[in-house]
């Protein structure tokens, strides 16, 4: 897993696919990047005193704006195309895909910045920015949609990348017709790929890394995964908790993403892009001697990276500065731009291409040449600001995560 993000718009779709660039949730690199992570390590103590950093959010499920309306994901929508099995849900992943209260709805804009900012951002700058230089968009997760219809099947644990105690093991449903990330099926190379399987069913989402289907159909045999996360869409998991509470899916606990990250709900679709404006923070990565090692702040739960005490902790949430000039920008790459101003982007895996927008195979509108994985490159790191993060939390192996067995 790596231990180590959808809109207000209806869309009349089964399947939704996102880009992703996400490392082995322990610490390897994303797509884009090498690999270097390793499995989650006990060093550290545990130091889980972290603020979480999760209350008040802004956005309402899937429309803009202000508090209230819960926004959890919607199932109801018509049916899907292609015999894919989804269901067509009106509320896609992203904006409204966890209750309005979520950290990801929540405006930024006038959030103080990092006390650590200015030298985060020297050291960072010293070993090169962004992980290509310049910063670059991957468009590649598939988010998949299935219907009551679709009977979740088991699967097979792998054992290099299933972390027993803190990934989940109930069976996953698996839509006719769709793919794992960067694929055309279900097929995928887990020796050298994330492979993440992103499935929404009814009010839960099922998130797996390094998973592969062999055929590459629904029905194939064996599947396979890594870290399997399953979250509640009907629960805001990032409030904050009483002393020995559980935030999250519990600190020093992975998901499919190495910051303990649902993926889904940061990754940004063309059909919101086209429609003007996306409504929630962006999933976004970086090299990981660009990342502290082992530390994380809310609303992460889980570390890995190899860097010095002067990077980016895992869920570091940057903001684009609000001076920076975006009159020359594409006009959809302005509207990711005012997105990262408004509700910046959570620090979520390793790996070089830093932001991770959804696949356009199953949405109305389509990325072409309206925006492409360049269109934002002449932000600069230092165009952006990190909002203050709290107290810094060492990872332990100390996961309390109650796993999910059906």
């Amino acid at each position: 897993m790596p231990r180590s993000s959808l809109f207000a718009l209806v869309l009349p779709v089964v399947i939704t696919v996102a880009a992703c660039s996400g490392d082995d949730p322990s610490g390897g690199a994303s797509s884009g990047g090498t690999s270097s992570g390793g499995t989650s390590g006990t060093s550290g103590t545990s130091g889980s005193s972290g603020s979480s950093g999760a209350s008040g959010a802004s956005g309402s499920s899937g429309s803009s704006g202000a508090s209230g309306s819960s926004g959890t994901s919607g199932s109801s929508g018509t049916g899907g195309d292609g015999g894919t099995g989804g269901d067509g849900g009106t509320t896609p992943p992203g904006t409204g895909l966890f209750p309005s209260t979520s950290t990801f709805y929540q405006d930024i804009t006038a959030a103080p910045v990092d006390a650590a900012w200015p030298t985060i951002r020297s050291a960072v700058d010293a070993l090169g920015g962004w992980g290509t230089g310049a910063i670059q968009m991957n468009f590649e997760f598939h988010v998949l949609r299935a219907d009551a219809a679709v009977v979740p099947r088991t699967f097979t644990q792998d054992p290099n990348n299933f972390f027993v105690g803190e990934c989940d093991t109930a069976p996953i449903p698996v839509p006719p017709g769709g793919a794992m990330e960067a694929q055309n099926d279900y097929t995928c190379d887990i020796g050298n790929n994330d492979c993440h399987i992103t499935v929404i069913q009814g009010n839960r989402l099922y998130e797996g890394w390094k998973a592969t289907i062999n055929g590459g159909t629904a029905t194939g045999t064996p599947f396979v995964s890594g870290c399997v996360a399953i979250w509640d869409l009907t629960k805001d998991y990032w409030q904050p908790v009483a002393a020995g509470g559980v935030f999250s899916r519990g600190d020093h606990c992975g998901s499919a993403d190495a910051g303990g990250f649902p993926i889904a709900a940061m990754l940004f679709t063309a059909d919101e892009v086209a429609a003007g404006e996306i409504k929630h923070a962006i999933r976004f990565i970086m090299p990981n001697d660009r990342i502290r090692k082992d530390v994380y702040v809310h609303p992460a739960v889980h570390a890995a990276g190899s860097g010095a005490q002067d990077v980016l902790p895992y869920g570091a949430r940057l903001r684009l500065k609000a001076a920076t000039d975006l009159s020359k920008l594409k006009p959809w790459a302005k509207v990711v731009a005012k997105a990262m101003q408004k509700y910046g982007m959570f620090l979520s895996d390793g790996g070089n291409q830093a932001l991770t927008g959804a696949a356009d195979k199953f949405t109305t509108a389509k990325w072409g040449n309206n925006l492409t994985q360049d269109d934002l490159g002449a932000l600069k790191f230092g165009d952006f600001e990190m909002v203050e993060g709290g107290a810094r939390i060492p990872k332990s192996g100390n996961c309390p995560h109650v796993v999910l067995t059906k």
